[in-house]
């Protein structure tokens, strides 16, 4: 197999005595005997993406490992520098349950130390939303989580935060990359000042605890909580460490823990994938939910910043929540506690994302605020709340399954979000009612929007060039007529551009480019199609709606809705 000269180039430096032997008779191996595999390895380098750096784990610049994450952080470490001259800079770092993030926290933690910065690492797995948190509890000037969130096991990742507790967005992420571009893997120091490095934990956890239980407690009471039944389950992830705790804390009495996935494990062996988005993730949650008659399956991804929500509909099966719905419901919610409690002034704000459902903007619009809009990633939101101090935000969240209470934590936290929706859920049982019910009335009041994602994985550079031969299409050669439905407008968020199809209007985007593209349809129907940052993805994520005037109309216009879905994947020949 002939290879690139260019990787040939990457493949020669790791060959040096720079890096370890270890890593060297790896390279050679692969020149030998998996030539495609050395290939892939050093094509390209990895890139911060919407969720920050992911990628395989392995040698090679395209891979994650002590040197590539080495020179990451020797490259924010000098960032930080010549950001905030003079000052003695601290930084907080976290990592998750998978392979190798214990050992690669600590090369993290290594290389900050050795550049003089003092590092607060956590003694053991952790929560990403309690690395957002301490952030900014601690006084950081960045944060670090290693983490990949769902990924399958031979991932893990790398994701920074600013002293907001938000993660890195325009300009810094672009100036961090630059600064990581600029250094050569010699001048990585590695060499630890280990009294620079200070051990945090229960002190820490104490305070996200109580934190989270401020933020999303609204005057349950205890008979209340006493009657909802609760299944958990960590998907062998870091939840384990805190979720349990939270809902001890604030009151709730009956929760049952699937024993089966508690163990956190970078293996999820009883899983397919661990990623709440998927069913089948829920699948002991949901049995062992049957078995004891529970009123809402909770389960959570292996960082604990996505949950994944189950509970029972009008005719008591327990059915899985789409991330809209879970974000609509616990959304409404806490506007209408803000609204009772006196507290929405007009300059309050939630937050979502072009892809997420059109439904927040109808919240927002009831409720007299805000709804702000961003790119895809809690980064953006994050960014709202700091870009906009005159404004209070309430929540906000976006379609893959992640939740924002309030502004303590600047980045999606299954943990707070896993109290919120027992809050709801409690208190709609107290009432005779439930939260699905709670939801089906918010399709008669707001308008009842449908959304379904679909997911097309391609791997490898064959498939990194397949994605992008797909979105040239659709940009260059745009549809005019979807489902019979003609294409009204087009958003396209990589060129900041908008055209109005009837009029032949265009306009200017104001949102950071990214690489999407948004189609709306005639009939209010609204079509997205988007690059995944992170993992050999494209996706297309579809919306629907119809007006409804009372709960028994749901069935109908779901089967409508559903039959819609179905006819526009099949007209963008997607199925």
């Amino acid at each position: 197999m002939h290879i690139e000269q260019n990787i040939l180039d990457k493949v020669n430096v790791w060959l040096t005595p720079t890096f370890d032997k270890h890593t060297q008779e790896k390279i050679k191996e692969m020149m030998t005997s998996a030539p495609k595999e050395l290939e892939d390895s050093f094509y390209k380098n990895l890139e911060f993406g919407t969720g920050g750096m992911r990628g395989i784990m392995g040698v090679g610049t395209n891979r994650i490992n002590q040197y590539t994450l080495g020179k990451n952080t020797q490259g924010l470490s000098d960032y930080l520098k010549i950001s905030f001259p003079g000052e003695a800079l601290k930084v907080a770092i976290a990592y998750d349950c998978r392979h190798n993030s214990d050992t690669l926290a600590k090369v993290v933690a290594d290389v900050f130390s050795a550049n003089g910065i003092k590092v607060y690492l956590f003694s053991d797995m952790r929560p990403t939303p309690e690395l957002s948190f301490a952030v900014k509890h601690l006084g950081c000037h960045a944060g670090i989580v290693l983490t990949a969130s769902h990924n399958p096991p031979e991932y893990n990742g790398y994701k920074v935060y600013w002293q907001d507790g938000g993660q890195l967005v325009p300009p810094q992420d672009k100036e961090v990359i630059e600064t990581i571009e600029a250094l050569n893997y010699d001048q990585i120091r590695f060499q630890a000042n280990n009294d620079l490095i200070e051990y945090i934990d229960t002190a820490i956890d104490d305070a996200f605890i109580n934190n989270a239980i401020e933020n999303a407690s609204f005057n349950t009471p205890a008979t209340a909580k006493d009657k909802l039944k609760i299944v958990f389950t960590s998907l062998h992830g870091t939840s384990i460490k805190l979720v349990p705790d939270v809902l001890e804390k604030a009151g709730y009495p009956h929760v049952e823990i699937v024993k089966e996935q508690a163990e956190p494990d970078g293996n999820f062996p009883t899983v397919k994938s661990p990623n709440p988005e998927e069913p089948e993730a829920l699948t002991m949650a949901m049995a062992l939910a049957e078995k004891t008659n529970a009123d809402i399956v909770i389960g959570t991804d292996p960082d604990s910043d996505r949950l994944g929500v189950a509970v029972r509909n009008t005719e008591g099966k327990l059915i899985l929540l789409n991330g809209n719905q879970t974000m609509v419901v616990m959304t409404h919610f806490l506007l209408e506690q803000w609204r009772k409690q006196g507290k929405i002034t007009g300059t309050e704000f939630i937050g979502s994302t072009i892809v997420s459902t059109p439904m927040m903007l109808e919240l927002a619009s009831a409720y007299g605020i805000e709804c702000k809009v961003g790119l895809t990633g809690f980064k953006w939101i994050a960014k709202m709340i700091k870009d906009f101090p005159d404004q209070k935000f309430i929540g906000g969240g976006e379609e893959s399954f992640g939740f924002m209470v309030g502004d303590a934590v600047r980045d999606k936290d299954a943990v707070t979000a896993t109290l919120l929706v027992c809050e709801i859920a409690a208190q709609a049982k107290e009432r005779g009612a439930s939260l699905y019910e709670e939801l089906l009335q918010m399709y008669v009041d707001f308008g009842f929007y449908k959304e379904h994602l679909i997911s097309i994985t391609k791997k490898g550079i064959e498939g990194a060039n397949e994605i992008k031969q797909m979105m040239v299409a659709l940009r260059e050669n745009p549809l005019k007529e979807i489902n019979g439905e003609r294409v009204v407008f087009i958003e396209d968020y990589q060129n900041s551009t908008t055209k109005n199809l009837f009029t032949d209007e265009t306009g200017t985007l104001s949102i950071p480019k990214s690489n999407v593209l948004i189609y709306y349809l005639e009939d209010g129907s609204k079509i997205c199609a988007r690059p995944s940052g992170t993992e050999p993805k494209i996706k297309f994520y579809f919306s629907v709606n119809a007006a409804i005037e009372s709960i028994d109309d749901v069935v109908e216009a779901e089967a409508f809705l559903d039959d819609k879905i179905k006819n526009i994947i099949s007209g963008m020949n997607l199925s």
